[in-house]
């Protein structure tokens, strides 16, 4: 990718070694920090990862983007970064696990190719609790790995005294000649509350902001901005140009989107592709809200419903005013934890929760992932939203399960290629007008959706007189 192609913003991949190198303070640090100082930062997170994506969304004041070349044709991922990236001063991107680990021993779909397809420095994120000069050496092995990746930096973290940086930081440029651009201290605070997915969202985290302001201010102390910046790569953006629409002359419809601490993940594409394809989007905690409000249709995303069951189950005005809407045919496209609230309970220990009722499924909390990767599923049943033979792609990462379901498994509108689904290999709970299931997608690696979803609400509309 040319950097003299249209407007050109500079950027960089932060990377690492492997879960929990530091990744995401690095990367949340540097975005703080850069909007801090007045800076236009667009931030992006490799992968279909939302946690990590909202707390860079958080640091920016900004959408952070997802790009995932598994769920996304390379088309659609280039197309989407140079978009996002116009106007702005800045990009960085988060990455996802270790720089050069992907879907096979090739490396598919790494971090590693998604630099090199952008045309991308790396800035190398390394643990170095317990060693000096061996850091070095894994500097210098994935230096040498794939000579095609440009490691721009290296990050040193948890590093334990000044004598300890000292070592380290000259053994890795002495036999790299990669500059050390940074080194922050061990710390016995984590800066992300973990919890069984991994870091805590940031809606559901009361010290958020200031977590973020701290990191802001660590990365200020313990990081090389100016050289970060120097290392940073130009990168083409372009202004968007809207595709031609046949909603662009139609009135638009409501579809509400649930958007509270128990319904958080939500890819910034997907919102914005209901609004392209004419949707007004209405917000709406579903743990407050008193009923749903009048709608044309209504988008349920993933999230932690089992954190807020209480709350959830408690507001039976909201639950009963949203299995009306169902049962009158108001669309509805609920994904994972949105499937999970449509469902008749939620089993949490010694505890039964009550939900909307709208399928008879009752589900339990597992300690262990019941699901975790990539999905394909095929549409072979009917369904409001997908035609027959539509394959799509998407990604599941649960820990709940279905307890109790007296359904039929032929009955699932989706056929698993790929995944667990919900039962049977299969996925896709439908009710008139609504699609439930396990997967998440995302509107760039499924461009049907959004104009599927919206079509319906217009058509819900017209037949509402």
């Amino acid at each position: 990718m040319a950097a003299d192609q249209g407007r050109s913003a500079k950027g960089l991949v932060v990377a690492g070694l492997g879960g929990g190198a530091g990744k995401s303070v690095v990367a949340v640090g540097l975005v703080a920090a850069f909007s801090g100082q007045g800076r236009q930062v667009v931030p992006f997170k490799k992968g279909p990862d939302y946690i990590d994506a909202g707390w860079l969304a958080l640091a920016a004041g900004y959408p952070c983007y997802n790009l995932d070349p598994y769920l996304m044709d390379s088309q659609a991922l280039s197309r989407s970064f140079r978009t996002h990236a116009y106007e702005r001063e800045l990009v960085i991107i988060e990455g996802n696990r270790g720089l050069y680990d992907g879907v096979d021993a090739e490396g598919t779909f790494s971090t590693a190719e998604l630099a090199k397809t952008l045309g991308l420095p790396v800035l190398l994120v390394v643990d170095c609790t317990k060693t000096t000069r061996t850091v070095a050496a894994l500097v210098l092995g994935c230096q040498r790995f794939d000579p095609d990746v440009t490691i721009g930096g290296v990050i040193l973290n948890r590093v334990g005294t000044a004598r300890h940086e000292a070592l380290v930081r000259q053994a890795v440029e002495h036999y790299t000649g990669i500059p050390v651009l940074g080194a922050l201290p061990r710390s016995r605070e984590d800066a992300f509350p973990q919890r069984h997915l991994g870091i805590t969202p940031c809606p559901e985290h009361a010290g958020a902001h200031a977590a973020v302001q701290g990191l802001a201010k660590k990365a200020m102390r313990y990081l090389d901005l100016a050289g970060i910046e120097k290392m940073m790569a130009g990168c083409a953006s372009e202004p968007e140009v809207a595709a031609p629409s046949l909603n662009e002359a139609k009135e638009q419809v409501r579809i509400g989107i649930l958007k509270d601490a128990a319904f958080q993940f939500y890819y910034a594409e997907n919102l914005e592709a209901l609004a392209r394809c004419g949707a007004d989007l209405v917000e709406i905690n579903a743990l407050t809200a008193k009923e749903l409000p009048l709608l044309d249709g209504l988008y349920i995303g993933g999230g932690f419903p089992e954190t807020s069951a209480r709350e959830l189950s408690a507001n039976v005005s909201f639950r009963e005013s949203l299995k009306r809407a169902a049962e009158a045919g108001l669309p509805i496209y609920a994904e994972c934890g949105g499937l999970i609230y449509l469902g008749e309970s939620m089993v949490l220990g010694e505890d039964v929760f009550p939900l909307v009722g709208l399928f008879p499924v009752r589900f339990g909390l597992m300690k262990k992932p019941q699901a975790h990767g990539y999905t394909v599923l095929l549409a072979d049943g009917h369904n409001p939203y997908y035609q027959e033979g539509t394959e799509i792609k998407g990604h599941e990462f649960r820990y709940s399960r279905v307890e109790k379901w007296e359904g039929e498994v032929a009955r699932l509108a989706l056929r698993m290629e790929r995944g667990v689904g919900f039962s049977g290999g299969r996925d896709g709970l439908v009710f008139k007008n609504v699609l439930a299931l396990y997967t998440h997608i995302h509107a760039l690696g499924t461009p049907s959706w959004a104009p599927a979803l919206v079509a319906k609400a217009r058509e819900f509309r017209a037949s509402q007189g």
